[in-house]
């Protein structure tokens, strides 16, 4: 038997769980930490439930030392992984194709808030929103001081953008600003005047809502905004002349109900590209709070108080 977190009426309740048996294809591993994400909450809240087939035990990303391996992963190797769930336990089962090494300079802590956010980011900032090296790409980073937010910043700093955020109170703006952007309080400024004349070239957004139309009002020519969120509203009203004339693309993404076969596909792209930014420094995660196991609960309240910066995670093993 295993340890775990289940939901019982939009609550976190501590629980013991069969240990999961890996299918082809697939690595068990012996979890040491476990990374918290906003989708854990909307499962929680019944909005986001796991695709078919997946536990009901949340937890979207891990890090931890391969106790059933398959054939690239063996036993004792330590290794992170991108879930469909189940990672608020002592062990998870995992399709191999969404596991890296643990960066060698990282703590299992700190490795296991990187999944989530790197896929997320990756797919979203690059693929669909054109990051390019050295292009000095202009680029909003909505949310800055989030997780996702955090690593944006950083990835789009390493590919040479000039990166400008949104963040709600100074503190957070100043922990934006130490990685490397503008920051903007949202709550204190209005972003669409500060860069009226700036011209961006990518926006990714976590809010939605009324920053719609604000984003395409600043975007340049053939400029793409990714929506990942809708953290200010799921509907936004728009000119669709401005998109016409000025060659927008809007566009967004989700990550846990694609194939293995198209995570296989990022992961591949992130450890050539990501990971060795990772090892040598120039990205690395910022953590705001870890909490064991048993007190999950409290990490849900740390994030829907919106205090946090950076990421939050559990401490399992």
């Amino acid at each position: 038997m295993m340890k775990a977190i289940e939901i019982q009426n939009q609550s976190l309740v501590p629980c013991e769980r069969d240990i999961p048996a890996p299918k082809d294809g697939e690595i068990l591993i012996k979890v040491v930490a476990a990374g918290v994400n906003r989708p854990d909450i909307l499962q929680r809240q019944g909005l986001y439930p796991p695709p078919p087939g997946v536990t009901d035990i949340p937890g979207l990303e891990v890090s931890g030392i391969v106790e059933t391996g398959h054939k690239r992963f063996q036993e004792g190797d330590e290794v992170c992984a991108l879930l469909a769930g189940g990672g608020y336990a002592e062990y998870v089962c995992v399709p191999e194709e969404q596991c890296l090494p643990k960066p060698e300079i990282l703590s299992h802590e700190q490795a296991s808030v990187l999944p989530e956010c790197i896929f997320t980011v990756w797919n979203n900032l690059v693929l669909r929103g054109g990051l390019e090296k050295d292009k000095g790409q202009n680029v909003l980073i909505h949310g800055g001081s989030s997780g996702i937010g955090t690593f944006a910043i950083q990835i789009a700093k390493a590919f040479g953008a000039n990166v400008f955020t949104t963040a709600g109170s100074d503190e957070k703006c100043s922990a934006c600003e130490e990685l490397g952007a503008t920051a903007i309080n949202y709550k204190e400024q209005y972003f669409e005047e500060i860069l009226s004349r700036t011209g961006l070239d990518i926006v990714l957004d976590m809010v939605g809502g009324s920053y719609t139309a604000k984003n395409i009002n600043l975007m340049n020519l053939d400029g793409r905004i990714v929506n990942i969120a809708f953290l200010g509203g799921k509907k936004a009203e728009v000119n669709i002349q401005k998109i016409m004339a000025k060659r927008i693309t809007l566009t967004g993404s989700t990550l846990r109900n694609r194939p293995i076969a198209e995570k296989a596909v990022l992961r591949s792209d992130i450890e050539e590209n990501i990971w060795p930014l990772i090892n040598k420094g120039i990205i690395k995660p910022i953590i705001d709070q870890n909490y064991p196991l048993k007190d999950a609960w409290k990490s849900h309240v740390r994030m829907e108080s919106g205090k946090h910066i950076g990421k939050i995670l559990l401490n399992v093993a």
